[in-house]
């Protein structure tokens, strides 16, 4: 079986790959074991010197890493520049915070001491996305190593270049042999791979269907899984907002990647007081990104990562209209190479269309009008997922209120929601379970030990 690099934007085939043999996996799994154990016993200090180290690593190509993204998923240039920033930053900062994250808790008890450690559990499966090819992978490895595991990662097949170039940083930084290892394999030895009792638990990064086949068979032989899927993130203006700002970030925040990210807003959930005058004001902002080629600087949306997704996402957009959504803007494949849409927007959306229902993964931009502001935060829960969510208004008394009723792993007040080293990343309901980053994130995967002493 072989992976294929295919430029999104060209449809030309960049490189094609081998995926490995079962043989070849499991001299993987053996190595990543072995390298567990000798790096389990190294201090904190020590660890950190190697992330650091892979910081650097991330800075100093970081123009080589933007451009494997750009020519394999199509991301904008300067945002694939912008995302090895972020993979750097995260990695200095657990670097950094790890150790205190994972010191030794005294507790008072009946005992003469008792205390609770962190212990890592052992070699991670990451099975990850396209969208953030590298992102999504550091967020995962820079806790899980500094925490004392091992990872192998089973990268989506549509990035193998970028997948190989991550493995390389951790190399290059300096670490174990074998510590993190990117595996070239079908999604088909998935299954296989969390079986083997040297594989201790898996992180995915993915859509509903993926999470939970992972889920499943984790559980059957009772290993921790954490899950981060699909979200369809509510956009809430309330009468009070700034709504020539919410308008301009309101474009941001659904075309973020070319508005394929799990956390990129989709449903713009407006109080009829103010519907009049934000939406086209919405248009305006939508209409003015720049769509084109991806190695272009000026260029803010580029094409979808594969044709496939394109068209599945098209058919939403043409149910939806079908079932009485209003186009206001987009719509329309464009003619030519590459697997391009156009910012979208579409109004009088409601339940029971795929633009509410459904996680529209790209650049389509779905109006909701609510009557106030109850039913606004009724439309924003009215969903099957739960990741993240934006809230807009001047009043914070009120906005801290409501940010306790919407269902979702974050609210962001004012801003577009983004993952943030410092703070807990993860969802709920079918947007998965368990969390990513900051102190939450790093202590998923080690165990938590009780030691009483009389």
């Amino acid at each position: 079986m072989s992976l294929q690099s295919i430029n999104p934007a060209t449809g030309e085939v960049l490189e094609t790959f081998t995926a490995i043999s079962d043989r070849e996996l499991d001299g993987i799994v053996a190595t990543s074991h072995a390298a567990f154990l000798e790096w389990r016993t190294v201090p904190f200090k020590a660890r950190a010197e190697r992330m650091r180290e892979a910081a650097r690593t991330l800075r100093r190509r970081r123009a080589e890493f933007a451009r494997t993204m750009t020519l394999e998923m199509g991301k904008p240039i300067t945002q694939g520049e912008a995302e090895a920033d972020k993979c750097a930053l995260a990695c200095e900062y657990y670097a950094d915070s790890a150790e205190s994250f994972l010191a030794v808790q005294p507790r008072e008890t009946d005992a003469k001491k008792s205390y609770v450690r962190f212990d890592p559990l052992g070699v991670v499966l990451a099975v990850m996305p396209w969208n953030f090819p590298f992102w999504q992978v550091f967020r995962f490895a820079a806790p899980a190593l500094m925490a004392g595991n091992a990872g192998i990662l089973k990268h989506a097949s549509n990035v193998p270049r970028c997948a190989l170039q991550i493995e390389e940083v951790f190399r290059d930084a300096g670490f174990p042999r074998g510590l993190f290892s990117t595996a070239l394999i079908e999604s088909s030895a998935v299954a296989g791979l969390i079986d083997d009792p040297r594989v201790v638990a898996v992180t995915l990064t993915g859509s509903e269907r993926a999470g939970s086949k992972v889920a499943e068979r984790a559980g059957k032989v009772i290993k921790k899984t954490v899950l981060e899927l699909g979200g369809s993130d509510p956009f809430i203006v309330l009468e009070d907002a700034d709504l020539d700002l919410a308008a301009n970030v309101a474009a941001d925040a659904r075309l973020v990647n070319s508005g394929q990210s799990c956390i990129a807003a989709k449903r713009f959930i407006v109080v009829e007081a103010v519907a009049e005058k934000f939406v086209p004001k919405f248009v305006d902002q939508l209409r003015s990104r720049r769509m084109g080629d991806p190695l272009a600087r000026e260029t803010q949306v580029g094409p979808q990562a594969r044709v496939d997704l394109r068209d599945e996402l098209h058919r939403q957009v043409e149910e939806s209209i079908k079932r009485g959504a209003k186009r206001l803007l987009g719509a329309e494949v464009p003619r030519g190479p590459g697997a391009f849409y156009p910012p979208t927007l579409l109004a009088a959306v409601d339940k029971g269309m795929p633009a509410f229902d459904e996680e529209t993964f790209g650049p389509v931009a779905a109006v909701i009008r609510a009557k106030d502001e109850a039913d606004a935060v009724r439309l924003a829960n009215d969903s099957q997922f739960g990741l993240g969510a934006a809230l807009w208004t001047r009043d914070y008394a009120r906005a801290e209120r409501l940010a306790a009723e919407i269902e979702a792993g974050a609210v962001f007040v004012n801003g577009l929601v983004k993952s943030d080293p410092r703070l807990p990343f993860g969802g709920i309901k079918k947007s998965g379970y368990g969390r990513e980053l900051s102190e939450y994130g790093i202590r998923e995967f080690v165990n938590i030990k009780s030691v009483w002493m009389a």
